[in-house]
């Protein structure tokens, strides 16, 4: 069979897909096609489990054309949103969809009324397979790095250093500069170790602050997706707020440190890891909030102003 799996973003939705990938390759004999937005391209680009991506730039109905052309037999329909349901219609071919179970969310988020599965994300994308008799293989997530692109020549890393990634899309999901100061400094000190910062370009003036009060190498705004991951791939131990970092990170089968804010690890999110794996994950959340989880994604500030979810941290961690 030709299939197509569908999901247009982001950077951590696009890695938690990777098993769906896998699994329909190495179990089958099937042609496996992916289609995602043109920005995420990195992330996918030196997937062997891909056949073939397309790319969704910004005329949706000339992405349609393209995919009729494929002639698909089944489209797996990770993303659900309006764009993939116009692509199911038009393409008019069978086809299973991942449920967000975003009435779910809503309840936990407004009226802290949690009814969502207890089951990760990964497990509810493999039960978009069961028609096609395809089963979770327990490997994992994974992320391919691309060897040919290097490390920028200037960039010299530590022997021994641990990851902090300060980056994220939501402001709400992102620990605070002078709270990633205080644990660089006493994890440093106490373990013996170095810290490489690691963000987009919009984080390059907070990794600086961050790197002149810890000694740190502040690596923000430098590096692309596909190097950042180089540069975890090295390390000891990865922190990272819950962002795509947090699940390349996974990926890679790092020791992770998760700091949640806003979002909480019940939306099914949470590091995803090989059966057995036995590294560490440490999922560190403030439990007594009364207004958290706020929304499933987040918020450029604090609903309430006081951002208790992270700046608990200053005394509890």
């Amino acid at each position: 069979m030709k299939i197509l799996v569908v999901r247009f973003s982001s950077i951590g939705d696009i890695v938690l897909t990777s098993p769906v990938l896998r699994c329909l390759k190495t179990q089958s004999e099937h042609v496996v096609h992916f289609v995602t937005k043109r920005k995420f391209e990195s992330v996918v680009a030196a997937n062997p489990y891909i056949d073939k991506t397309i790319f969704l730039e910004d005329d949706l109905m000339a992405l349609v054309k393209v995919l009729k052309s494929e002639n698909y037999d089944y489209i797996v329909d990770l993303h659900h949103n309006l764009r993939s349901k116009i692509i199911k219609i038009m393409l008019n071919k069978p086809s299973s969809t991942f449920h967000k179970l975003n009435f779910q969310k809503l309840l936990l988020t407004k009226f802290k009324v949690d009814r969502l599965p207890k089951i990760h994300i990964v497990d509810r994308y493999m039960e978009t397979l069961r028609e096609l008799g395809v089963k979770n293989d327990g490997l994992g997530l994974d992320f391919f790095i691309d060897r040919e692109e290097g490390l920028p020549q200037d960039v010299q890393l530590p022997d021994n250093y641990y990851v902090f990634a300060i980056g994220g899309q939501h402001k709400t999901k992102i620990v605070p500069h002078d709270i990633v100061v205080r644990i660089i400094n006493r994890v440093s000190s106490s373990e013996n170790v170095d810290f490489v910062i690691i963000g987009g370009k919009e984080n390059r003036e907070d990794g600086d602050f961050i790197a002149s009060k810890t000694g740190a190498i502040n690596l923000s705004g430098v590096l692309s997706i596909n190097q950042s991951a180089q540069v975890m791939e090295k390390s000891k131990v990865v922190y990272t707020g819950d962002t795509g970092m947090m699940h390349i990170a996974a990926a890679l089968k790092k020791n992770v440190v998760s700091f949640w804010g806003n979002t909480v690890p019940e939306f099914g999110m949470y590091p995803y890891f090989p059966t057995g794996f036995q590294g560490k994950n440490v999922i560190v959340e403030n439990k007594n909030l009364s207004c958290r989880p706020c929304h499933k994604l987040g918020y450029k500030e604090c609903p309430k102003k006081h951002f208790e979810c992270m700046r608990w941290l200053e005394n509890e961690y």
